[in-house]
């Protein structure tokens, strides 16, 4: 990994052991690299798993075969690759895609289709089957591993290892909720926006397993953006063991289920930020608010066009309160507005109302808080109920050096 971002987290976070999940790492050297690139991810018979998919019409065949496979419910294995994404390959990747499946499933003794493959790194190179053959099975005979390794292992451009954890009460028993998450840069909101793959212990029937992380991805993964492109292989997997023993849940009034579904959220919401904070050349975390719009989704469209201005991201990385940029970044997102109610802020600081700047107005607490590294941005359309909340990073010289030669 490259130097840390100035955003990280100290150290990567204690998560506990999941009982059903056994993880391990092997190099299958996909890119010229001295590294870990192929995670292992071996779960116990009966695991169920809920998914979510890039809705990019140039993805995968990972993500093509995944969105069948989590139709049946069940998963006994995950294999993550870094360094191809073996996107746009056509028929060959395909192929290397069912003959890791195959690979895995004769080892474990399953159905192909309950093995999940992800594939993470350059667009349009196939991956090499003899490479991905040998990388799995030195992944299959190799020790167990940490978390952490398992997370640094599936990196590409990320600075620092990402997980989380969280437990809930569900019916007098206590269970477990921990995940990793790569992601760094082609990141926007249009399902997930990367590689993340969450796991629980708790016993959960399928179907409410896929709406639980169909609404926490909602509030998390999908109201993130670095750089408003959607990735051709974004993939987020939930599998429940059920090694924890409680009663199968299997509906939202269930005893535990919104403990449970707040774990997840949780886990999931951690794990979003953590990408923003390690986007690609960013030096400062934003949270922009939208109140006051005619609908939720509404206030949404206008947050994201906000986050994805590169007017707004510069003069942010510049701590510049150029605030005329936020106006701009609400007019041109073809959402209800109304000029003469329109209010920012920056921080807890209003610096315009009602379509002027306010009376009085003093710039020095503004540029203040945009010398911070966690910048809040928000704008008050005046118009109706509606909210939301999305995260992102500022745009620094530091995102152009590293996609102008990421393929070398």
């Amino acid at each position: 990994m490259t130097t840390r971002s100035p955003l990280a987290p100290a150290t990567f976070p204690v998560l506990p052991g999941i009982a059903g999940v056994t993880l391990r790492v092997a190099r299958a050297r996909y890119k010229q690299w001295d590294r870990c690139d192929l995670t292992f991810v071996e779960l116990a018979p009966g695991t169920n798993v809920a998914g979510v998919f890039t809705r990019n019409v140039c993805c995968s065949s990972e993500v093509e075969l995944g969105r069948e496979q989590v139709k049946g419910g069940k998963g006994r294995a995950l294999i993550v690759n870094a360094g191809n994404s073996n996107a746009f390959t056509g028929y060959r990747g395909r192929e290397a895609v069912e003959q890791i499946m195959e690979q895995v499933a004769a080892h474990l003794g399953c159905d192909a289709k309950e093995v999940f493959v992800s594939s993470t790194g350059v667009i349009g190179v196939p991956l090499p089957k003899d490479k991905a053959r040998a990388g799995v099975e030195a992944a299959l005979t190799a020790q167990p591993c940490s978390w952490e390794a398992a997370a640094e292992t599936i990196g590409t451009t990320d600075t620092f290892a990402k997980g989380s954890a969280a437990s809930a009460i569900v019916g007098g028993t206590t269970v477990h909720v921990a995940g990793i998450v790569k992601g760094s840069g082609m990141i926007a909101p249009d399902m997930a926006t990367m590689l993340g793959y969450i796991f629980t212990d708790a016993a959960v029937a399928p179907a409410l397993l896929q709406d639980m992380l169909s609404e926490a991805t909602g509030g998390s993964f999908n109201s993130i953006t670095v750089d408003s492109d959607t990735s051709t292989s974004d993939t987020v997997l939930l599998f429940a063991t059920g090694k924890a023993g409680n009663t199968m849940l299997t509906t939202r009034d269930d005893p535990g289920a919104d403990a449970l579904y707040a774990a997840i959220r949780q886990v999931a919401l951690d794990l979003a930020h953590q990408v923003v904070r390690d986007g690609e050349g960013a030096s400062k975390f934003i949270e922009v608010q939208v109140t006051g719009a005619t609908s939720d989704d509404s206030a949404k469209r206008v947050a994201l066009a906000i986050a994805n201005s590169p007017l707004v991201k510069t003069a942010i990385a510049g701590e510049d309160a150029n605030w005329g940029r936020v106006v701009m970044a609400v007019g041109k997102a073809g959402e209800p507005a109304d000029r003469d109610r329109l209010a920012i802020r920056f921080g807890d600081h209003w610096v315009a109302k009602d379509g002027l700047p306010v009376d009085g107005y003093d710039e020095a607490p503004v540029t203040a808080h945009l010398k911070g590294q966690d910048i809040r941005v928000g704008a008050d359309l005046g118009l109706g109920e509606g909210r939301a909340t999305v995260w992102t990073c500022d745009l620094t010289h530091g995102y152009i050096s590293i996609n102008a030669d990421y393929r070398s």
